[in-house]
Parts: structure tokens; C-alpha cells; sequence
């Protein structure tokens, strides 16, 4: 019995020895890793290198250089001289005179039919289902919605709808469906047409072409 006892005392205290010893060993590992997590030195920020190009003067191209100064085409910014603005004064030009010709029909077809002009933006010309006339032209039109018919100069006949909306005390007459006429004589931006009214709703249409103005011969 003696011999079990200290046999069990020995073993016990072989155990604490053991703990001890595995103790010690992790501290000691903890405090060594401590000491060279402590050591180790900061990785020091790496540095981009700079771009001699960016850093390098601007050069500027002798070919370049001497080229003539290009147009600036920026809203507000164009010259007498530029394409765009030689364009656009040709554009009114050719407007102007399509207006011309179309008041001068006006006054040839005479004051028994009352006309009125109407100038074709490029929305009219291109794109717009409506069409709206001058609100005093009312007077001559029907008091309620109706079918109108338009006869071009070729006697072609084209249906379309005339509509007079109340805005305020202000009456707007206009012609719906106005989209196949357009489409139908090649309508363009600056073309002029004249309206004259030969029965109560029937209008015989001129078409007078912005295309017809050469700006060679003005």
C-alpha cells in the first residue's frame, strides 16, 4: 500500500514538473516573439518614381507651330472668317430670300382669298405632326374642329385636321396630321410656303424652296 502511495506522489509530482517546465517554455517563446515583433524594423513607404516626361518642358512642334491658327468653334467664339459662321450667314441668306419670293406670290395671288406665309423650321420641316398658323387667320377658319384639305400645286389633295385651342382669350388655329404633307414634298429647313384659302376648308399650297437661293448670284 505504501508503494502504490508513493509510486502516485512520484507521478504527481512528474506531472507538475512537466506543467512547469511547458510554463516556462511558452513564456519564454511569448517574450521572444514579443522582443522581435519590437525589433523588426517599419517597412519604409515605397516612393514612385517620377515621369521625366511629365517633369520635361513642353515641346512644341516647329510643323505645328507653323500652321495657321485654327478656328474656335466654341458657342459665342466664331470669327466672320470661320466655315460655320460663312455657313450660317449663307443659311439666312437663302431663309431671306425664300421669304421674299413667298410674299411676292402673296401679293401676285391677289386679295380675293385670304393667304398667309409660313417660313418651315427645321421641326415643321422634319418632325412635327402639328402645324400651327397665325392666330388672327381664325376669322377665316371654321368655328369647331374639321377636316381641312390642302391641294399642293400639282392638284394632289392631303387630309388633315384643323384644330383652334383657347389659350386664355387667345385662339390658336392649327393643322394636325401635318406630318405626310411635309414628308410627302421633301420639306427643308428655310423653305417658305404660302396658304391660300379658296373655300372654307380647302387651302391651295405653294411650296417656295430655300434651295432656289444661289448665293453666287446675290
Amino acid at each position: 500500500m505504501a508503494e502504490t502511495n508513493s509510486y502516485e506522489e512520484q507521478r504527481r509530482r512528474q506531472i507538475e514538473e512537466n506543467k512547469r517546465k511547458l510554463d516556462e517554455l511558452r513564456l519564454h517563446k511569448l517574450s521572444a516573439a514579443v522582443r522581435q515583433a519590437a525589433a523588426k524594423p517599419t517597412p519604409a513607404k515605397l516612393l514612385v518614381p517620377r515621369n521625366p516626361r511629365l517633369d520635361a518642358p513642353i515641346r512644341r512642334s516647329g510643323r505645328i507651330a507653323s500652321l495657321p491658327e485654327q478656328p474656335d468653334y466654341r458657342p459665342g467664339k466664331a470669327r466672320r472668317d470661320d466655315p460655320v459662321s460663312v455657313h450660317a450667314n449663307a443659311k439666312d441668306a437663302g431663309r431671306a430670300y425664300a421669304t421674299s419670293k413667298a410674299q411676292e406670290l402673296k401679293d401676285q395671288l391677289g386679295s380675293d382669298h385670304p393667304t398667309f406665309i409660313k417660313p418651315m423650321s427645321h421641326s415643321y420641316a422634319t418632325r412635327n405632326s402639328t402645324l400651327s398658323m397665325p392666330p388672327h387667320f381664325t376669322k377665316y377658319l371654321p368655328v369647331r374642329d374639321d377636316t381641312m384639305v390642302l391641294v399642293d400645286e400639282m392638284n394632289n389633295d392631303f387630309h388633315v385636321l384643323y384644330s383652334c385651342k383657347t389659350n386664355g382669350r387667345k385662339q390658336i388655329p392649327s393643322l394636325r396630321r401635318w406630318r405626310r404633307f411635309a414628308a410627302e414634298h421633301d420639306l427643308a429647313d428655310g423653305d417658305c410656303l404660302v396658304f391660300q384659302l379658296i373655300e372654307r376648308t380647302k387651302f391651295k399650297v405653294y411650296v417656295v424652296r430655300v434651295s432656289s437661293y444661289n448665293k453666287n448670284d446675290h
